[in-house]
């Protein structure tokens, strides 16, 4: 059974709520918030923010957590996705947007120049906004990632998921704990003074002594943000959630992380890696340059 802290009240403010909606249905783009089942749609999509979501709604690979259909082959490239997120970007008049893809290890280039194509259209249609990517791991391929990485992001955020010891069982074969390690370090020694992102979820099974080594290794791997959610069953198809974890596990998860030098850590029940993305802490310090995207020592 749910616990009590379990619950989050929809937002009143249906106008903004509806007019997201209309955009993101009018450009024929896809969310995160509406593919992967988001809890946090109403609060996010009424403050105008979302999660875009590229190259299609069906992803390659199958992980047992998520929502998003799958399938061995995606749908075709739109070439004018990229133009239509530029201006579904400008029409919002957003200070901070993300953008994620599926996976599409069924295309020769995995979809980077894609990708990167619609950063730089996003970019070049609204210079004043700040772009985050979250990118797949696209197979270790050091040119593909410095396709993306090098499309001019401000942040470059990609997901670990879950412990070491869980994910076999939890994120797609395909995947690796090592691997995903590996490319949030790499993306540092592409470009100097990126900003690195990743996120994991609590709830399922994993030890207080394991959530400390992952988070010491993310910090290993240069990682300056950082998001940490509870697990939530979207359907009967993904797996059951183990746990629900207090919110004061999340609160003192997020204070070890904040001393070991993370720059931003969101932990919550309710936090998912894009969750609140442009809070002003992160929104102000890129824009000022006041925050330090240096590889740590521990």
């Amino acid at each position: 059974m749910k616990p009590e802290w379990l619950s989050i009240t929809p937002s009143r403010n249906k106008r903004n709520y509806d007019s997201v909606k209309g955009t993101v249905e009018s450009f024929g783009l896809h969310t995160v918030c509406l593919e992967a089942r988001c809890p946090n749609i109403s609060e996010c999509w009424s403050q105008k923010t979302a999660t875009f979501m590229v190259m299609g709604s069906v992803c390659t690979r199958g992980c047992r957590f998520c929502a998003v259909s799958s399938s061995m082959g995606g749908s075709l490239l739109d070439a004018l996705e990229p133009a239509k997120l530029a201006s579904a970007v400008k029409s919002w008049g957003l200070e901070y947007v993300v953008i994620t893809t599926v996976c599409r290890d069924d295309l020769d280039d995995q979809g980077a120049r894609h990708f990167s194509k619609c950063v730089k259209e996003v970019r070049m249609l609204n210079p004043d906004t700040i772009v985050e990517v979250l990118i797949p791991d696209f197979q270790g391929d050091e040119r593909l990632l410095k396709e993306v990485v090098m499309s001019g992001p401000a942040v470059v955020g990609h997901n670990l998921e879950t412990v070491e010891r869980l994910t076999p069982s939890v994120r797609d074969g395909r995947a690796s704990y090592d691997l995903s390690l590996m490319v949030l370090a790499k993306i540092k020694e592409i470009r100097k003074g990126v900003y690195t992102k990743s996120a994991f979820m609590l709830g399922l099974g994993e030890s207080r002594e394991e959530i400390t080594e992952t988070l010491k290794d993310l910090r290993m791997a240069g990682v300056d943000f950082l998001a940490i959610g509870q697990y939530l069953r979207p359907s009967g198809k993904q797996l059951k959630v183990a746990e629900y974890v207090n919110p004061a596990v999340f609160e003192s998860v997020r204070e070890e992380a904040l001393r070991m030098g993370f720059l931003y850590v969101a932990a919550g029940p309710f936090v998912r890696s894009s969750y609140k993305a442009g809070e002003y802490f992160v929104l102000n310090g890129i824009r000022a340059g006041s925050l330090s995207a240096e590889v740590p020592r521990i």
